[in-house]
């Protein structure tokens, strides 16, 4: 990633950035990046804690991360956030900043008119 005076400089790539998040320790992330491997993710942030709690630092580098034309993939929505106002406030968040979101198992693609 390059910077000049702080601000990042990453070209807009268009890149397909993935999300995982499992609950608990015994959980694995396995089926969840496997999904978004064959989605044609490229880069993935992940958070192993439960969704219920607010500071998830996975999640908060991805939304620093992602630009405008990036598409962020996720397994589930609700791997997004604790309850489906988090979860629409990020989808708000994501779509003001021009990202696209996928939901590979809930058949969601923001890019679409009909949005899958």
């Amino acid at each position: 990633m390059s910077h000049l005076d702080g601000k990042d400089i990453r070209p807009n790539t268009g890149t397909r950035i993935g999300y995982v998040r499992v609950s608990t320790v015994t959980q694995t992330l396995n089926q969840q990046q496997d999904a978004l491997g064959q989605a044609g993710v490229s880069k993935t942030f992940s958070d192993t804690m439960s969704g219920a709690r607010d500071d998830c630092p996975g999640l908060a580098a991805l939304m620093e991360y992602v630009r405008e034309g990036d598409t962020v993939v996720v397994w589930k929505l609700d791997r997004l956030g604790r309850n489906l106002q988090h979860i629409l406030a990020t989808v708000k968040a994501l779509t003001d900043r021009g990202v696209t979101l996928v939901s590979t198992t809930d058949g969601i693609d923001s890019s679409t008119a009909a949005g899958a």
